[in-house]
């Protein structure tokens, strides 16, 4: 019975334009509905009352954005416990994140929210807004149930939280200290920032192949070139993340006049990031490829078009001219630093002079071959490398990490040092010689390229404004979380996603 009342959209429509036209009034609910409880099937209930048909659209798994965590049940499941409710005629899953083209496709009379978004004011994301419009468009009615309201992500914390141990004790640890408001609001003043961002520019290009076999000839693995893409990685991505958060972004970086690729690289940029590129002479634009297996995209190999030998020292002058008397104008510079020229010596002796606050990120790569470490730079008021840096840095392979920020990070004049242990989460320091330990909030990972990326632009920029070990170390472990979400740099992280993340991580 329950199965003969999931359709497909299409047929949902079909099935609505007939009733319409019988005369019967058409109700429409929306939403992720992920843990069933009294308080859907009392808005069902209500809302089947307002007319003749109630239909019921689901968000998707894909578009549910609601942490690494969420939803609890996949969209087959969440589908055949709502068309079980009496209630209920039909159901059908939306094909899109929102549902404003879902209105527009249905056309119902009554449109349904939960009492909870009566006040407009409050809906972060702003889609009740836009469906209301939407709603005008087509000569529908917008209602509120009014009854009791649960939150599913509230039920599915407190009573099936998908996370492991570490995770659940460190979310009621951060609860007991800070609101949700409070974490809320740190989100919100990162937009008063004005963030210099400089390093190195590099394409990345994900070459997807299905392998074939060993070659013939030779003891090789021969594969099937399928398709390809570029991203705009390295600094690019960081400026990106950044402006996702900070009100004014301004990147300055390098790129090679052979193959300068500086169409695709400015077309990658956000809006709000205003690009200073110098020119490498001779030099490609940096490109990383990297050779997939499409199916299940594992990494086989990597080729680096580059040129070892650094900026010419007429583009650091260049670059210092630029900087010189500028750097003051911004609250903080973050340096994305993958020791790849960029960020040579005159440049970064003029930031650590100059910088108000200064986030440093040096990066251990096959391509600088353990030469870029972040005691390059005499002054740091936000690290932030990797374990494997760390230990690179402090020539010790197994030694505990403790001691060894601990003997770092004030030569460098820190105020807060951050070692990221990937699946490990984060090892946090701060100038009181506190530690904190923030788990990794990654359930799904796709691709890892690119998460450190996300945490440095986060946490650097919560550090900037002041925020405690434990709010940045979270702000930047979602950011990670998210960013192993997604396939190389395809997208920015999305600050009203880490917002959506976080509400539903705290209730």
């Amino acid at each position: 019975m329950a199965e003969s009342k999931i359709l497909d959209l299409d047929k949902l429509a079909a099935v609505v334009t007939e009733a319409r036209a019988q005369g019967k009034v058409v109700v429409h609910c929306h939403g992720v509905f992920d843990l069933l409880h009294i308080g859907h099937i009392r808005y069902f209930e209500q809302a089947r009352q307002m007319g003749d048909l109630l239909i019921v659209t689901l968000t998707p798994d894909g578009y549910v954005d609601k942490g690494p965590h969420r939803p609890a049940f996949n969209e087959e499941l969440r589908a055949e416990a709502i068309a079980s409710l009496s209630c209920v005629d039909y159901v059908a899953l939306n094909r899109w994140p929102t549902a404003e083209e879902t209105l527009r496709l249905l056309r119902p009379d009554i449109y349904v929210k939960g009492a909870e978004f009566k006040d407009t004011a409050s809906d972060m994301t702003g889609k009740i807004g836009r469906e209301e419009k939407v709603i005008h468009e087509i000569g529908a009615r917008l209602a509120f149930t009014e009854d009791i309201v649960f939150s599913s992500s509230h039920l599915i914390n407190t009573h099936m939280s998908l996370f492991p141990v570490e995770v659940k004790e460190y979310l009621q640890l951060f609860k007991s200290r800070y609101t949700l408001d409070q974490v809320l609001q740190a989100i919100n003043r990162l937009s008063d920032l004005k963030v210099l961002v400089i390093g190195d520019t590099i394409i990345d290009t994900y070459v997807y192949c299905e392998a074939i076999g060993k070659s013939s000839k030779d003891p090789v693995l021969a594969l099937r070139h399928q398709s390809e893409d570029s991203f705009a990685g390295g600094v690019l991505a960081v400026a990106n993340h950044v402006a996702n958060f900070a009100g004014r972004v301004e990147l300055f970086s390098v790129l090679g006049t052979e193959n300068s690729r500086q169409d695709f690289v400015t077309s990658s940029l956000a809006p709000n990031v205003t690009p200073h590129f110098f020119m490498h002479p001779g030099a490609p634009t940096i490109v990383k490829q990297r050779f997939l297996e499409g199916y299940s995209l594992t990494k086989l190999m990597e080729v680096y078009y580059m040129d070892e030998a650094g900026i010419p020292e007429e583009t650091v002058r260049e670059v210092v001219t630029a900087l010189r008397g500028r750097v003051r104008e911004f609250d903080m510079v973050v340096v994305a630093d993958y020791g790849h020229g960029m960020m040579a010596e005159p440049i970064r002796r003029l930031l650590c002079e100059e910088a108000r606050f200064l986030a440093v990120n040096t990066q251990a790569n096959a391509g600088n071959r353990g030469f870029n470490t972040i005691t390059r730079y005499p002054r740091v008021d936000f690290g932030c490398i990797a374990e494997h840096e760390m230990r690179l840095e402090m020539r010790d392979a197994q030694g505990e990490l403790r001691p060894m920020i601990e003997k770092l990070a004030p030569g460098l004049q820190a105020k807060v040092f951050v070692v990221t242990r990937g699946k490990k989460g984060a090892l946090i320091w701060n100038a009181d010689g506190e530690f904190m330990i923030v788990p990794a909030f990654a359930m799904k990972v796709v691709d890892r390229v690119g998460a450190g990326d996300a945490f440095l632009s986060v946490a650097a920029l919560a550090a900037c404004i002041g925020a405690p070990s434990e709010l940045l170390g979270l702000l930047g472990n979602v950011a990670g979380a998210q960013a192993v979400e997604i396939i190389g740099n395809k997208k920015a992280i999305d600050k009203l996603k880490i917002q959506k993340t976080i509400v539903s991580m705290l209730k």
